[in-house]
């Protein structure tokens, strides 16, 4: 099954700056995500995305919530329309004229199996967080004590054994550090301190 986009051109210049509202992208997520661990992944992210926009980049609240609505809707037909993985929110959000960087991100957000390169700063922690916040999630739920305590280098021993959450990429986790110019310790840390509060 291929999920290659076959373009890299999403939405119009002219909707730069359209977002969905809380209550509009919440009605989406509800409709389209019924899987509860899904849900939860989706919240991580969407999370992470907000907290790196406010303390790293300092961007407006609008913006922030742009980096936030991208995470929220990364994976929003994933669980109903795997096979349009990507495709169908894209075309989704083109037809409600939203702006093109959340249609690039979302398209970007694992360029081996979409075809799309992470350009901006929003496309690179998206695909940075993807895949890294699941692990140290599936973590999370093998410590009696959750995030409470965790610490960089047990994370890094699990990235380490290659049959623990195996279907995590660790090839893409440190291509996504490599585009974002990142150091994998300082995004592990910064994933354990923020996701905790979403788990």
């Amino acid at each position: 099954m291929s999920l290659l986009l076959g373009r890299n051109s999403f939405g119009h210049i002219s909707n730069q700056g359209n977002l969905l509202s809380r209550e509009e992208a919440l009605q989406l997520f509800n409709e389209w995500v019924l899987n509860p661990k899904l849900q939860l992944h989706m919240k991580q992210v969407a999370h992470l995305m907000k907290c790196w926009a406010a303390e790293k980049e300092n961007l407006s609240a609008k913006d922030e919530w742009k980096w936030e609505m991208t995470g929220l809707l990364h994976d929003a037909d994933w669980d109903q329309w795997p096979e349009l993985h990507c495709k169908k929110i894209i075309e989704e959000l083109e037809n409600r004229n939203i702006d093109p960087e959340v249609l690039h991100a979302i398209a970007s957000h694992g360029p081996v199996h979409f075809g799309v390169e992470p350009e901006t700063k929003m496309d690179q922690m998206l695909y940075a967080f993807d895949e890294l916040s699941g692990l140290i999630h599936a973590y999370s739920l093998m410590r009696p004590e959750g995030y409470a305590g965790m610490e960089l280098k047990g994370v890094k021993k699990r990235l380490k054994e290659k049959s623990f959450a195996a279907n995590v990429s660790r090839e893409d986790i440190q291509d996504a550090c490599n585009r974002a110019n990142l150091g994998m310790d300082e995004l592990i840390e910064f994933i354990i301190q923020h996701q905790a509060t979403v788990a």
